[in-house]
Parts: structure tokens; sequence; C-alpha cells
């Protein structure tokens, strides 16, 4: 993989998106973006996020120098156009909660296989004004049936940016991506916890995301 041009081993559309949300990213919302290198450079994982914007998936998946899928509600294959986009940046149509969605976990499962990421939000929605909401079992279902590695992350500023009601993007608003380290499944997944076992794991993965902190603010 090249490591100034990622895009080069994407499929050309994501590619193509991946490196201009990265463009509008650095020049528009300009964050720091920390903890790269805790991504993995091989085989399937997931990378679970907070959500508040809907800036966040974008902005987080162009800081993954791989290519990975994402969840969409289905209503959003609307259209021609936006059907055709969704289909080839590889999105995975789900109902409702990604957990669900039996046709969704399959889709799941095999991008895994492909060793490919996929970018989860334990949330399931967006919210509303910008705290951490509970998580919910679909994520931790996801987690616990694939056995891959969990890259939690975190960001910041895309509330302010572009949160629940608010009609435009604020241009300017600083939009700072945090990846933590890789959470294993022998501590996210408790296999005798019977009927919990998949909450359990959303909040153990939720707590981390919960513990990644913004860089400290340099004062000249």
């Amino acid at each position: 993989m090249s490591h100034a041009f990622p895009q080069a081993e994407m499929q050309p559309i994501y590619g193509v998106c991946h490196y201009l949300f990265g463009v509008l990213h650095a020049v528009f919302f300009r964050g720091e973006v920390i903890g790269v290198e805790n991504l993995p450079t091989s085989g399937g994982f997931l990378v679970a996020a907070n959500h508040t914007s809907f800036l966040d998936p974008p902005f987080i998946g162009c800081q993954v120098p791989r290519q990975i899928a994402y969840f969409a509600r289905k209503t959003l294959w609307n259209s021609r156009f936006a059907s055709w986009w969704l289909d080839s940046v590889g999105t995975i149509p789900v109902d409702r909660d990604g957990g669900q969605d039996v046709s969704a976990i399959k889709r799941v499962l095999k991008a895994i296989k492909e060793n490919r990421g996929l970018i989860l939000f334990p949330e399931g929605t967006r919210s509303l004004d910008g705290t951490l909401q509970a998580a919910k079992a679909g994520v931790g279902l996801i987690a616990c049936r694939t056995q891959v590695p969990v890259v939690p992350a975190r960001i910041f500023g895309s509330f302010e940016a572009f949160g629940k009601g608010v009609k435009f993007p604020r241009l300017g608003t600083r939009v700072t991506v945090v990846f933590g380290r890789p959470i294993l499944p022998a501590a996210y997944d408790d296999s005798k916890s019977g009927k919990e076992r998949y909450q359990i794991a959303s909040e153990r993965i939720m707590a981390e995301i919960a513990r990644l902190a913004p860089p400290p603010v340099t004062v000249v």
C-alpha cells in the first residue's frame, strides 16, 4: 500500500471520495488526527465511534488508509444516483439497527472475510446534544460474531460543525479525530454472559470510546 496515496489501492469511486473528503476536512474543518498508527494494516477489523453529525462517517473514514465499509439505512437508497453512489462505495443497507438485520450481518461477515474494515456507531443514531449516549447491542453482536479487533474512535467538534438542528455546516470549526488502541476480542467478549453478551460487549467498546480525549490546546 502506498503511504502517500492509499487511494491507489482502493476501488476507483471510493478512492476519489476518500481523497476529496480528506481535502474537505483538511481545508475547511482543520482539526488534528491522532492515533492513525493504531489502525490495523491487514486483516478484518472494526472501527467503533461516537456519532454526533452527518460529518462523522466521511471524516473518520477518510483518515483510515484502507477501504472500509459503512452501514446506512435502506431508506437512503431513494434515487438512482443515491443507490449508485452508495453501492459504488460499498455501503451496507440495514433496517433500523445493524445488529438486527440478517442480510446486513451476512454482508458484514463477507467483508471481514475479505480482510476489510467496517465503521460502526454503538449509539445507533446521532446524539441530540453532542454528548455520548448509551450503547446499543448491535455493535456488540457484530464484534462478537466477527471476533476481530475493534478500534475505538472519537470525533470532536463535528456536533458544533454540523449537529442536529444546524442547517448548514459551519466552516472553520475544528473537527478532530482520535483513534485509540485496538480492543481485542478477549477484552470485549464475555461469552459466558448469556443473553447480555452483546450488550456487555457494546458497553465495553463504548467505555473505550469515552476514555479517548482530544489533544491539549497549545497556547502561543
